[in-house]
């Protein structure tokens, strides 16, 4: 199928129009829910790390189970389901600050919400894709998706960034809640339905859970991306967290500015998106899953060397180099990922990788947040950048370093061996 076929499909073009409007409206979500704490309830940066803790814990308590969860339901529905419900979580804040009750307390109970439908919306979503597209098509299917991620990191967060300037943080989150509800439009508009998944009698959770973890933990390929994707994931979630605090304070930047500097990292991920075919084609499938990290992570210690004025600017160049990086990286193993495991067990294997690669984000925030308080922001994102360029050494050190081929196992295919 050329490029532009994914898009004349008028199924996956429902899954491309909704990712784009929930994706715009998530940039909202990121700059809007911290800002409204630092800026509105003038928290301190242990508050703020506790606060991005939240946004991904629910990865930790509850991923595993919500994979074999939603191998038993129609993932379309669960789809439409967390897109309304967060639409519902999101216009409690505007409401709670406009009956002047909004505490630190809400937006940690927001934010937790929020990262559990999440959770459900993820394993759903990346398990979906494949059905709608087919296997053959899923570097084109994931690329196009990325496209749509990275173009609203481009402009999402200077829409965010004027909209928290015009109309207060907790406000600015409305317009997220319109877009949830925007997307959960567009999913139900795909005509392509799933057969109910069929469950074996007597089966339980727990054995589900179990087997979808020793598909993911018994393949060395994967365990070795894992492993890379958590400990970056460690680092950045740190990183992220101290930088919202940091932007602010240290460097003096209004929300409109910072929501340009977030668009420079938008547009390294737009281009990663374009570079990644490219880019696998001449360095290799599984080669260049390391050295997307390696050579791109080293940009983040721009932003902790800055200082106020030109320095800045220059750090959000690093980031949008970063944004090459992360994007190609994110392309080439998810496909990967997709591609090797059977249907029955898709959402088990994206909620097994997620719970143990997301499940680092709330111990990086709080790890940051607590750097942040005892020796400032500027030193927790240097110890988290330092951390983050080794990341890719899982990878380096696994027989992905010198694959230029990943394989293609069959439907039914058996994970590789230790």
């Amino acid at each position: 199928m050329s490029r532009p076929g994914l898009l004349r499909d008028r199924d996956f073009r429902g899954l491309f129009l909704s990712t784009t409007v929930s994706q715009f409206g998530q940039q909202i979500t990121v700059l809007a829910l911290p800002l409204a704490a630092v800026l509105t309830l003038d928290v301190g940066e242990f508050e703020v790390g506790v606060l991005a803790a939240m946004s991904t814990l629910a990865f930790l308590l509850i991923g595993l189970p919500a994979g074999a969860w939603v191998d038993r339901m129609r993932r379309r529905n669960v789809l439409i389901t967390a897109d309304l419900a967060r639409a519902a979580a999101l216009l409690t804040v505007p409401i709670a600050w406009w009956a002047d009750v909004l505490t630190i307390w809400h937006l940690y109970a927001t934010a937790l919400l929020m990262g559990a439908l999440t959770v459900f919306f993820d394993v759903a979503y990346q398990s979906y894709l494949p059905h709608l597209v087919g296997r053959a098509n899923l570097v084109e299917g994931n690329a196009k998706l990325e496209t749509v991620r990275s173009a609203a990191q481009l402009s999402g967060p200077a829409l965010a960034g004027q909209l928290v300037g015009w109309l207060t943080a907790p406000f600015a989150l409305a317009f997220d809640a319109i877009a949830m509800g925007a997307s959960a439009l567009f999913v139900v508009f795909i005509r392509k339905r799933e057969d109910r998944p069929q469950v074996e009698r007597g089966s339980k959770i727990t054995g589900e859970i179990k087997e979808g973890l020793a598909f993911v933990l018994r393949n060395r390929l994967l365990t070795a991306i894992v492993a890379c994707t958590a400990w970056g994931n460690l680092c950045m979630a740190a990183f992220t967290a101290m930088t919202l605090v940091f932007l602010p304070r240290e460097m003096g930047l209004s929300p409109g500015a910072m929501g340009l500097f977030y668009s420079l990292f938008g547009c390294g991920g737009l281009l990663g998106a374009f570079l990644t075919r490219t880019a696998a084609a001449r360095i290799g499938e599984g080669r260049i899953i390391w050295v997307s990290m390696a050579i791109t992570s080293p940009g983040l210690l721009l932003l902790p060397a800055a200082q106020p004025g030109w320095q800045i600017w220059l750090a959000a160049i690093g980031m949008a180099y970063v944004g090459i990086g992360v994007v190609v990286y994110n392309v080439t193993q998810v496909s990967f990922r997709q591609r090797l495991t059977p249907d029955r067990l898709l959402g088990r294997m994206n909620a097994t990788v997620r719970f143990l690669v997301w499940g680092t984000q709330p111990l990086g925030a709080l790890l940051g947040g607590v750097i942040g308080q005892l020796f400032g922001a500027r030193t927790a994102l240097w110890a988290a950048g330092l951390a983050a360029c080794l990341a890719f050494l899982p990878v380096l050190l696994s027989p992905l370093r010198n694959m230029r081929d990943l394989p293609n196992p069959t439907e039914e295919a058996e994970p590789v061996g230790v």
